[in-house]
């Protein structure tokens, strides 16, 4: 009967043991939500990716609740959220907009370096893009903060340069814009991440290309 007993609790710490072993990793988790994010927003129409982001913005606030007090679900589906914000109409998008931005909270409240700082990144792009008061919370100088907080983390990335440029360009400091792009063309892949390279990168020329036109 005690050999029983042993074997059966071996048998279970090995069980548990080869768990933990193949336990997914918060990027595995949020892998899925990455994956159909960049399809939306790359190969998708215009016109189908709201109702697109609003299904994966489901999908995304199930797993956040199905991961507690992990950050990297809740930065995702801030990302959504704030995707879909910026393909409503403007009374939809600001209430989406503060919803994401409370996810981002979330998400820095429990690890502000998750993700190489992307909380910071996608933070500083609602202050940025929101209006300001009286209809929105949107703050320029917030978004510089929050923008330079998410290079200090992640120098090289193509998305914290992309977007930090882009605000750049929209602020008129183009010279300084143009800094910040190239860098994020130079920025190095992101494994598995192909298509949000591809697309990122097609939109950094795009700006690269809407500069240099406006300066001749």
């Amino acid at each position: 009967m005690r050999l029983i007993i042993k074997t059966s609790v071996f048998a279970l710490l090995g069980m548990l043991l080869a768990a933990e072993a193949i336990a997914a990793t918060p990027e595995e988790i949020i892998r899925p939500i990455q994956d159909q994010w960049a399809e939306i927003k790359y190969r998708m129409p215009d016109k189908e990716q709201a109702d697109q982001y609003r299904t994966l913005a489901g999908k995304s606030r199930r797993i956040a609740e199905n991961h507690p007090g992990m950050a990297e679900p809740l930065i995702w589906e801030g990302i959504v959220l704030s995707s879909e914000a910026g393909v409503r109409s403007a009374l939809s998008a600001l209430s989406l907009a503060k919803e994401a931005g409370q996810r981002f909270e979330e998400a820095l409240n429990i690890n502000d370096q998750a993700l190489k700082g992307s909380a910071y990144t996608s933070m500083a792009t609602l202050y940025a893009k929101v209006p300001g008061w009286p209809i929105g919370f949107g703050d320029k100088a917030r978004a510089e903060e929050l923008f330079k907080k998410s290079l200090a983390i992640n120098p090289d990335g193509i998305d914290p340069n992309f977007l930090f440029g882009e605000y750049l360009a929209e602020s008129g400091r183009v010279s300084e814009a143009r800094r910040y792009l190239e860098i994020a063309l130079k920025a190095p892949p992101r494994p598995g991440r192909d298509l949000a390279d591809s697309g990122r990168r097609q939109e950094v020329r795009a700006l690269l290309a809407k500069l240099d036109k406006e300066a001749t």
